[in-house]
Order: C-alpha cells, then sequence, then structure tokens
C-alpha cells in the first residue's frame, strides 16, 4: 500500500491507497469493519444534551414527519381510476392502491389496496422497496410492477393482474439488472436488460433495445437497436398522442450526449430499420410530442445562418425534420436570459408548459401550437402566461417552487402543479390552462390537497443572497433563519453542483423539525455545475473546471461568517452523492472554514470512480483518470488523494450503504480509513440496505437522517 505522504503525487490512478478488502462490497472483512464503527457512532451519538440532542430523540421527531397521515397522496391517473403508493408507521414497504378518481378530487381517502409490498417481502423472504407500477393503456386490469431486493438500482418486473390482486402465471418477466420493461401494446412490451458482456454498457447499464412478445423467453427478444459496447446505455418506451402509438430508443453515450430514434409502424412488424434517428444535436433533448419535435439545446446550435443559443428550445415538425433536417424551419419557443432559464418541459394532450427560473424561482408558461400546416406558413405558436397558484408572498417576490406534471396528457390538458417552499408545505392543485393570450394567468386552478405544517415556521424567515466568487461569478444562495436571531447561531450549509441538477426551494419538515426549531440557520447554495443558470452554469465546472464549484461553496461559507450569520466553528456543511464529492473537497481542501463535515453517499476516490459500479458512465462529468493529462486535474479533486495526515481537520461524519449500487460503498470506506488512521476526528456509518438513497424505509431513512442531525448539533450547538 502507497504511504499516506505521497498521495497526491501517485503517477498512476488506480494505484492502491487504502487495503484492498474495502472495495469488497459483502466481504466479512470489510462488512466486520463495517460493523465496528457502525457500533461506535451510535454509542457516541447516544447521548442527550440541551445543546446536543441524542439519535433516539431526533430519530423519533423526523420519524412522526416521514409517517404523518395528513401529507398528500399523491396520485398516477389512469382512466376512471387514481393509482397511488403508500407508505406509513404500519406499513414502511409500502401499499399500492387506488381510488375514483372523482373521489380523490372530492377528498376522499377510500383506497383499495392492490398490492402490499410488506406482506410480499415476508412471504418471499426478500427485502423489497418499491420501484414503481405502470398500468397497461389497451388493458387496465394488467400492470407492470417493479421491485428492488434491499433498494439497490438493480430491479426486476413482473405481470400483476389487477383484479384479481395476483402475479399472472408466466407473465411477463424481467429478471434482475439494471433494465426497464414498459408496454408497447397488451401483449408485446419495450425491454432493455443487460444479460452478458455484449449486452452490458461499461457502466452496468443495458447496450440493446428489444421488443419482447407475450411467451417468448427474455433471451429470445427480437433486437432492434443495439449499441456500442462503449455506450453508457440503452432505453426505449413507447409514445401516445395524436398521432398515434409511436415509440423513442434513447441510446445515451454519456450523461450529456445521446441519439434517439423515433420508432413508427405496426407494433408486430417492427423492425431494425424502422428507427430513424432524430436529426438534432446529440447534446440537445429531444422530445417527440404529436407533429412535433422540441429540441432543447444544451450547446449553441448553428442552421441556416443563425445560432440558437444553449438553453433554447426550438420546434420543428417532426416529419420535415426527418426528411430535410439540414433545411426544416423551426421556431424559436424560449430563449435564455442572464437571469431566467428552461427548468422543465410537460406536455399534455394540446399543450406545451415551460417551467423557468428567475434567479432559482419558478414562473409558467403555456405554449399552444399552430393548428396546422408546418412550423412555418401554418400560423405562429401562441404564449399564454399562467401564474403559480397559490397567490403571492404579500406583495413581495414569493420564494417557491412549481412543479409541474399531466393528469392525463393523451386525454386533457388539465395539470397537477404542486407548490412548494422552505416553510410552505406542499399543496396540490388542479389547473385548467387557458389557451387565450387574453386570459393570460388566468387559468383556473383548484385546491385538491394540502399537506400539514410539520414544524413551526412562524418566525421562519426566508432570504435570497449572492455571494462572489474567486473569479468574480455571483453565486445565490437561500437562508432558512429565526427572526430576530441575534449573533452568530449553528449553521447548516447545503450543497450539490452537478450533473445540471437545480436546487429550488422546497419544503423539508426534517430540516425544520430537527434544525430550525432547535434555533439552527440552515442555507442552500445554488453553486455553479448545477443548473440554476441553465447549461453554461453546468458546463462553467466540468472536468477542469471542478474547482469553480468548490470556490463558490466556498464563497458562500465565507459570506455567511462575513455577514456574521455564523462563525467558522458554527458552520457545518452537508452533501450527498456528487455533493459528498463536494464535501471531501471541503473537507480536505479548506478544513480552516468549518466547524462539521456531513458526507453522504460520496464520490471520494477520483483515480477509480469510473471502474466501480456505475462510476464509468460519470466519466462525461470528471474527466477519465486513465488519460494522464486529464488525470492532472482530476487529481485536483480527488479527497482520498489529498488527504493528509499532518494536517488538522473538522469533525467528520461519512455514510453510505451497502446496497448502493451506483456510488461504491468503498469511497466513504477509504476516506474513513484514512482519516481514522490519521487520528482525525471522524464517525462512520454504513446502512445495509437502501441502495443509493441509503434506506429502505422511513424508519431506516429516520434513522439515518438522525444520527446526521445528532453529529451536527454535537460538533456545531456549543
Amino acid at each position: 500500500m502507497t504511504s499516506p505522504a505521497s498521495y497526491a503525487s501517485l503517477p498512476d490512478p488506480l494505484d492502491s491507497i487504502t487495503p484492498a478488502f474495502l472495495e469488497e462490497i459483502l466481504g466479512d472483512e470489510a462488512l466486520s469493519w463495517v460493523r465496528e464503527r457502525n457500533e461506535r457512532t451510535e454509542k457516541t451519538l447516544a447521548d442527550h444534551s440541551d445543546t446536543a440532542p441524542s439519535v433516539h430523540v431526533l430519530e423519533e421527531e423526523i420519524l412522526s414527519v416521514l409517517d404523518n397521515p395528513q401529507r398528500i397522496p399523491m396520485v398516477t391517473v389512469r382512466g376512471e381510476w387514481a393509482y397511488n403508493f403508500w407508505t406509513d408507521g404500519d406499513h414502511p414497504r409500502g401499499l399500492w392502491r387506488r381510488q375514483n378518481y372523482q373521489s380523490y378530487l372530492d377528498g376522499s381517502d377510500d383506497w383499495h389496496v392492490l398490492l402490499d409490498v410488506d406482506a410480499l417481502a415476508r412471504t418471499e423472504s426478500r427485502s423489497w422497496v418499491w420501484h414503481g407500477a405502470a398500468v397497461c393503456p389497451q388493458d387496465p386490469s394488467r400492470a407492470l410492477i417493479t421491485l428492488s431486493d434491499g433498494g439497490s438500482d438493480a430491479d426486476e418486473t413482473r405481470e400483476f393482474a389487477i383484479d384479481s390482486g395476483s402475479w399472472v402465471d408466466d407473465g411477463f418477466f424481467r429478471p434482475e439488472a439494471k433494465g426497464s420493461l414498459s408496454w408497447l401494446t397488451r401483449d408485446i412490451c419495450w425491454l432493455s436488460q443487460p444479460s452478458s458482456p455484449d449486452t452490458t454498457s461499461p457502466s452496468g447499464y443495458p447496450l440493446r433495445a428489444c421488443l419482447l412478445h407475450r411467451g417468448q423467453s427474455v433471451e429470445d427478444a427480437n433486437v432492434i437497436l443495439q449499441a456500442d459496447p462503449s455506450a453508457m446505455g440503452v432505453w426505449a418506451r413507447a409514445l401516445r398522442d395524436a398521432q398515434g402509438e409511436r415509440s423513442i430508443v434513447e441510446v445515451m453515450a454519456d450523461f450529456y450526449t445521446s441519439d434517439r430514434f423515433l420508432v413508427e409502424g405496426e407494433p408486430g412488424e417492427l423492425v431494425p430499420d424502422s428507427a430513424r434517428r432524430i436529426p438534432v444535436p446529440r447534446s440537445a433533448e429531444a422530445t417527440v410530442w404529436n407533429r412535433w419535435t422540441l429540441a432543447w439545446l444544451r450547446e449553441d446550435w448553428s442552421r441556416q445562418g443563425q445560432t440558437h443559443r444553449a438553453g433554447s428550445l426550438l420546434a420543428f415538425d417532426t416529419e420535415e425534420l426527418l426528411v430535410c433536417p439540414d433545411v426544416a424551419p423551426s421556431t424559436t419557443l424560449f430563449e435564455p436570459t442572464a437571469h431566467e432559464v428552461l427548468e422543465d418541459l410537460t406536455v399534455t394532450r394540446d399543450l406545451v408548459v415551460l417551467t423557468t427560473i428567475r434567479d432559482v424561482v419558478s414562473h409558467l408558461t403555456v405554449l399552444v401550437p399552430p393548428s396546422s400546416g408546418a412550423a412555418e406558413g401554418g400560423g405562429a405558436w401562441k404564449t399564454v402566461g399562467l401564474d403559480v397558484p397559490g397567490g403571492t408572498d404579500g406583495g413581495a417576490r414569493r420564494i417557491a417552487t412549481a412543479v409541474v406534471s399531466p393528469v392525463d396528457k393523451q386525454k386533457s390538458n388539465d395539470l397537477w402543479i404542486v407548490t412548494t417552499g422552505y416553510t410552505e408545505p406542499s399543496e396540490l392543485w388542479l389547473v385548467h390552462p387557458s389557451l387565450d393570450e387574453d386570459e393570460s394567468g388566468r387559468g383556473s386552478a383548484t385546491s385538491v390537497r394540502q399537506a400539514p405544517h410539520l414544524y413551526d415556521a412562524s418566525n421562519i424567515t426566508v432570504t435570497q443572497h449572492f455571494a462572489v466568487s474567486k473569479d468574480g461569478t455571483r453565486v445565490p444562495y437561500f437562508e432558512v433563519s429565526s427572526e430576530g436571531t441575534s449573533g452568530p447561531s449553528p449553521t447548516l450549509l447545503y450543497g450539490y453542483g452537478g450533473f445540471d441538477v437545480s436546487l429550488l426551494p422546497a419544503y423539508n419538515p426534517a430540516v425544520g423539525r430537527a434544525w430550525l426549531e432547535r434555533g439552527g440557520t440552515y442555507v442552500v447554495a445554488n453553486i455553479r455545475g448545477g443548473g440554476e443558470y441553465g447549461p453554461g452554469w453546468h458546463r462553467s465546472a466540468l472536468k477542469e473546471n471542478r474547482h469553480r464549484a468548490y470556490e463558490d461553496f466556498v464563497a458562500v461559507a465565507r459570506d455567511l461568517v462575513g455577514r456574521g450569520v455564523t462563525t467558522r466553528q458554527q458552520l457545518g456543511i452537508q452533501g450527498g452523492s456528487n455533493g459528498g464529492l463536494l464535501m471531501g473537497n471541503m473537507y480536505t481542501q479548506y478544513p480552516d472554514d468549518f466547524g462539521a463535515v456531513l458526507c453522504q453517499v460520496p464520490l471520494l476516490n477520483m483515480g477509480r470512480f469510473h471502474t466501480m459500479l456505475a462510476g464509468h458512465s460519470w466519466i462525461a462529468e470528471y474527466g477519465n483518470p486513465e488519460d494522464p493529462q486529464q488525470w492532472q486535474f482530476i487529481r485536483t479533486f480527488s479527497p482520498v488523494h489529498l488527504f493528509d495526515p499532518e494536517r488538522s481537520y473538522p469533525s467528520l461524519m461519512l455514510t453510505t450503504s451497502t446496497k448502493d449500487d451506483r456510488v461504491h460503498p468503498g469511497h466513504a470506506r477509504s476516506l474513513g480509513y484514512l482519516a481514522e488512521t490519521a487520528g482525525k476526528p471522524v464517525l462512520y456509518f454504513e446502512n445495509i440496505e437502501g441502495g443509493h438513497g441509503g434506506a429502505a424505509d422511513n424508519q431506516q431513512r429516520a434513522h439515518n437522517q438522525a444520527l446526521g442531525w445528532a453529529f451536527l448539533w454535537r460538533e456545531l450547538g456549543v
């Protein structure tokens, strides 16, 4: 094993830094190491005081929030039925259930249970975790149900008879893997399944899109599209809209580069030649809807003498685009500004609904397409404003988030809109958008369900601030704190900064109960690497520019101290997954700026990340360590390589999951081992179940969260 003093100068990123047994996920020696540290962490955080509540007190509070019976039962509408998946204290693994849709709108709680996952787990002696259900469009008495053993990404899919509440004998079945199975017709499904080396990508995802006919084995499914072995993965799904029934097959080269193929024809007659590539940039998101293709650009696109900026949304007539890709006319539906970017788009039967964010706050717009003709000469797209339901915040700028989805995109233009904010519990609205430009903002909105207030926010205020990063970039952050707080207070700063993910205001009652009610301040940093200001905000922190995300985060931390919100000793930080990598870099690069670091399901060994589980799929985000030139910049943000046993570090807590088959638990184990061996203050906890989410049910979820809060109060509450 390499000497700790020479970690940063390792010429080969694959060189071993920590004992090899730590990467043996289920190895006896590894699990023994884990159990010892879990026991130590539990014992350390069991004590209770006025400034540091015990893990047991916090767990009880958080579980009451997670299992609260008054939370909103979100539904999927299929025909006359509203389907819901529900967990509570009596059913921690959950119930799949349904009731009449109109009864749901009327506020009924009269549910009929279709599948009890807890009972199934007991019967089959498996640790089942729900991964979803899809009702067959052509036969609503059948569904495909997907379950994971222990919560890992790998799962299996079975066919279920809804009316009898039983599995279909000799029905559709997909064995456990990182694949997918979805309805095309009642007797034909799209299948993507990694089942052998030539059908599995380096990231563990499927390389084939196949049609599986009823009665056919997975091995005999008809191959419609086979990707190159270097691809990240292949996925297929059916489209159902005004143009009839078609399908999309997506071949992902990496997270930001894909080829999408439109598959048309009679389902039973589809062959490889049925797939036609949609000719938009491979970096663009392409949505086929009715007669249109909507291209959401991740990079600038120059065509026909015009450059369309990254973040723009273009509309094409699909058939014109397929037949004449170089000259097909387009309509620009959205163009970003310095303060407003496209966050999401939703389609209904006749409309496109855009969710934009202006300085990280949601706004909505309805687009009405031309009724006939091509993109040019057949009428113009109409733009109709749509208010975010729930009114304003006393005339002030309302810091809220709107999440939009169609009620039934084949049959209506109705929308579900969920509104939420840091102190605003989720509220579910049924919205009938207006199609009249003169009625802008006046779409009919009815509150269907309101989640309860689960912590006392009567004196909590939410404000937005901007820190200035090292290169002069203004970085927004939200501060949630008690009114009238005198002097610095314990503060938790949360961040992610990667994969184009935007951190938007949302109600988190566990934060409220465990942190805010006890006088803590909560801060969310919208650093580069995320999507808060569009593709450029994300790209500016990719690969060799990763340091910008870390400079942004520490700029926010220092701004909080400079404004007197907190002190360095009272400032804790938290992040998971890519945010765990962020935490690892704060810990190793900026240890003097923080009092405590909570690092969850993290990436930490950036020399080996691409060889571990799904890691190969993240090369587009971080770079390839096996390229010597790229390793030169990757090593500058690899926490296990940056760790210096001679340096002083703040208290660290690492959490992960043995069942995480996305980010290998060896990452967290390695930094825990290094810190412990060097005598640094470190706690480690590894949940056996839970996958990348870290927990398989609310009891585990509450316990994991409580461990983190107990650690933070223990370190910051004095």
